[in-house]
């Protein structure tokens, strides 16, 4: 931040281990080779709070086969005729083409044997190729609850990749308008939002590929693809994630919107839920149902988590002052915030308060209530996958596997990242490694790390105050729910 061109060892350990973590769920992105620790420091104030501390000074080495982003085609672009902002390479269109045949000939190779004699119709089948791999992207975010943070069109690659981590975060507790970086203060990149902000930089893309690709064949392109393969991909890994491996029926986008709509209600933790679903079976009988319900109302938010999570973030009485001085002078409004930010925290505001009325076990009974309709519905429908078959069990066989292997287990969630920060920052890397070594196999049951600390020790790399750290901190297992201290939590 002081233009010192140093990243830090928490930074770099939260970059290393997602880009790994989000490769072995199978999603696109570049790669961690390794993350090298200096003894140098430099002062950063995290959280722009006038509170700076000394951090190490780190190098990651990123892998992938470019580099180069939506952005990259930015830089020849004619000032904006409203803010006369324009690219440090203006009228170098030269550059621009040399670099789109590199990008096409190099990355998409069919794309440039197939239209070889048509410079036009080439690039706009890369512009419809990159549009649908970007969708796809998106979808497998959205499906594990990955939230990027910064999605720029610097942060978009050109061949369809995740691409920079910076205040990214999994979702726990399921929240549709869930925003990982703390310095979006409106939402932009919130979780509900990707797909279209990725879709508004694909925009930006074809405005910057023009005169190369005229702006009404790209922007058709846009219109006619990403939404169709976005929903596409999402409803197909939905439907993996639930196990119909048989049927593709027009009622399944509404089981998945009420799934999601039942884990908002009851504060369902995204992951675990989908987890737990692969156990759910077609003639549980009614005392396993009860049990199973127990499982799945265990993995919601309790009554302390939710207090903390919708806790208001101003005073209400002076909020209410506010609003009634706004009334005859709306220029107060830009003191308080945009009107969505108000209305949320109005919302927040009337949730905590009817929080203060709700007992545990009323929370529960509610909870119970959300699940059991939903798990109805759901019954249903699996009941129409075993009666178009011959044999019930291999189906439910295939069923559980197919879930099994894209439902993980084990995401980098907020808090197991800061376990290991804290224990590196103390000279104790054991735990960054145990963490790699988990996240490589996230559909998966944890094996005994043991040995890894074993070698850590060997090593000298650990340290009294990592020890007591760790000692306090990672006593749940991987997979659970976040602590409730995870939520003051703060990336930005």
């Amino acid at each position: 931040r002081q233009a010192d061109g140093r990243k830090v060892l928490r930074s770099s350990i939260r970059e290393f281990l997602c880009s790994e973590a989000m490769f072995h769920l199978g999603i696109p992105t570049t790669r961690a080779g390794t993350c090298v620790t200096s003894d140098s420091t430099v002062i950063r104030d995290i959280f722009y709070d006038g509170n700076p501390k000394s951090e190490k000074c780190t190098v990651v080495l990123r892998i992938a086969s470019t580099f180069l982003r939506f952005g990259s085609f930015e830089i020849f672009k004619p000032p904006d005729e409203y803010t006369g902002r324009k690219g440090p390479s203006v009228n170098r269109n030269d550059i621009r083409i040399r670099m789109l045949d590199y990008v096409i000939g190099t990355f998409y190779p069919e794309i440039q044997e197939a239209y070889s004699d048509n410079t036009i119709q080439r690039n706009a089948a890369f512009f419809k190729e990159i549009t649908k791999r970007t969708a796809r992207l998106v979808a497998e975010w959205q499906c594990v609850g990955f939230c990027h943070g910064v999605l720029n069109t610097d942060n978009m690659s050109i061949v369809g990749l995740t691409i920079d981590y910076g205040p990214f975060g999994f979702m726990d507790r399921y929240d549709p308008e869930h925003i990982c970086n703390a310095s979006d203060n409106t939402g932009r990149y919130a979780y509900n939002k990707q797909p279209e902000i990725c879709k508004w930089n694909l925009g930006k893309l074809a405005e910057a590929l023009v005169p190369e690709l005229p702006l009404e064949i790209s922007e058709l392109i846009l219109e006619e693809e990403y939404d169709a393969e976005f929903e596409k991909h999402y409803l197909q890994k939905m439907r993996k994630k639930l196990g119909l491996i048989q049927l593709e029926l027009e009622e399944d986008s509404k089981l998945v919107s009420e799934l999601l709509e039942t884990m908002h209600l009851s504060g369902g933790d995204f992951t675990n839920i989908f987890y737990l679903l692969s156990s759910f079976s077609v003639d549980f009988d009614p005392s396993r149902l009860e049990d199973y319900l127990e499982k799945l109302t265990s993995q919601c938010a309790s009554l302390e988590e939710l207090k903390v999570a919708f806790k208001p973030q101003m005073d209400p009485r002076q909020l209410s002052m506010m609003l009634m001085l706004a009334q005859s002078n709306p220029q107060l409004f830009a003191l308080i915030g945009t009107k969505a930010n108000i209305n949320k925290e109005l919302e927040r505001i009337e949730q905590f308060s009817k929080l203060q009325q709700l007992t545990a076990d009323d929370l529960l009974s509610r909870n119970k209530r959300h699940w059991k309709e939903w798990l109805e519905k759901y019954r249903v429908r699996l009941q129409k996958e075993v009666e178009s078959l011959s044999n019930a069990d291999t189906w439910n066989t295939d069923r559980v596997k197919v879930m099994n292997s894209n439902n993980p287990k084990y995401i980098l969630r907020n808090y197991i990242a800061q376990n290991a920060i804290e224990a590196a920052e103390n000279g104790d890397y054991s735990e960054v490694r145990n963490v790699l070594k988990l996240l490589e196999n996230p559909f998966q049951e944890a094996e005994d790390f043991r040995e890894v600390k074993e070698d850590a020790e060997e090593e000298g790399a650990t340290a009294t105050a990592a020890a007591c750290v760790q000692e306090t901190r990672s006593r749940l297992p991987y997979c659970s729910k976040p602590p409730l201290w995870a939520s003051e939590l703060s990336v930005t």
